[in-house]
């Protein structure tokens, strides 16, 4: 049979929705056709795939491919699904054994070398991966990051040969571990403020009672200033918030520094950033904690 499935998922904000790599090889003119709501970086998949398998030693096959990203009514983009496409070519051409994948979910970006690159959101894949009861493989630029997310199980591969070698020549993939995190979080102290009583007495009953603040006045009269103080005099991050802040992070281009773990974020936007700026775009998020503008 030269069908393959193939478990991954689709970034929704911090959710990551279930969706099902079908890969069928059919005979007539070779073609390479992928359907399922693609947007433009994950047809540009296919060009990247093709290159990496040929280049890797694997046998790219010459006839009628098929690639559908189930459901096909939600939308489907990031590089990520590189991986799990090139994973199911393998699967249906029988380069790799498909009852093996079935316990698996895949996510990675593939370089036209097989070598595979970082992607986002790892923490939010491995979250649902974990909740799923399967095993996430992830580049391993990313697999300590997903690696985060209590009792998640996230396997490490470098290149495309090296996940061949897990499945067909039992080498194991080694077990991602979680990086070392900020133990000892400081922030900026209230004390060091001079004046500005009634706007401390503010600040403290906002944070015991969880309000929200609106500051309003000229430039230079310490809004920033105090406003920086604000998640000094919140409590800890409890590890849920910590795993949610994280999640965010990591969905941003820069992904997520491993020793800002647990600190409560706080951005501050130039009072010119116009109302796109302020909510993000994009792959770019920006966190407001405890200040609503």
């Amino acid at each position: 049979m030269s069908l393959a499935l193939i478990f991954t998922r689709a970034l929704d904000g911090l959710a990551a929705r279930p969706v099902t790599v079908e890969v069928h090889l059919a005979n007539g003119l070779p073609a390479f056709n992928l359907v399922g709501l693609p947007e433009a970086e994950v047809k540009e998949s296919r060009e990247r795939v093709r290159a990496a398998l040929t280049v890797a030693g694997f046998e790219f096959p010459a006839r009628r491919i098929t690639v559908n990203l189930a459901p096909a009514d939600l939308p489907k983009s990031s590089s990520h699904f590189d991986l799990p496409i090139a994973v199911g070519i393998l699967a249906a051409s029988g380069q790799l054994p498909r009852d093996a994948l079935t316990q698996y979910e895949f996510a990675g970006e593939l370089g036209l070398s097989a070598e595979l690159r970082p992607v986002r959101g790892a923490i939010a894949l491995a979250r649902a991966a974990t909740q799923a009861g399967r095993q996430l493989i992830l580049p391993t630029a990313s697999a300590a990051e997903g690696a985060l997310y209590p009792g998640a199980s996230v396997l490490s591969a470098p290149h495309l040969l090296a996940i061949s070698r897990h499945f067909s020549q039992n080498q194991p993939l080694d077990l991602a571990v979680p990086p070392s995190t900020q133990a000892d979080i400081t922030y900026p102290d209230l004390r060091e403020v001079r004046g500005q009583q009634q706007v401390k007495r503010a600040l403290e009953i906002a944070a015991a009672g969880q309000h929200s603040l609106l500051m309003s006045g000229p430039p230079g009269t310490g809004k920033s200033m105090l406003a920086q103080r604000l998640p000094g005099l919140l409590p800890p991050l409890s590890v849920d918030d910590a795993l949610e802040a994280a999640a965010v992070r990591s969905l941003t281009r820069a992904g997520m520094d491993p020793a800002k773990f647990g600190i409560r974020p706080y951005r501050s936007p130039h009072h010119t950033a116009s109302a796109a700026a302020l909510a993000g775009g994009g792959y770019e998020k920006h966190e407001l904690t405890g200040l609503h503008i």
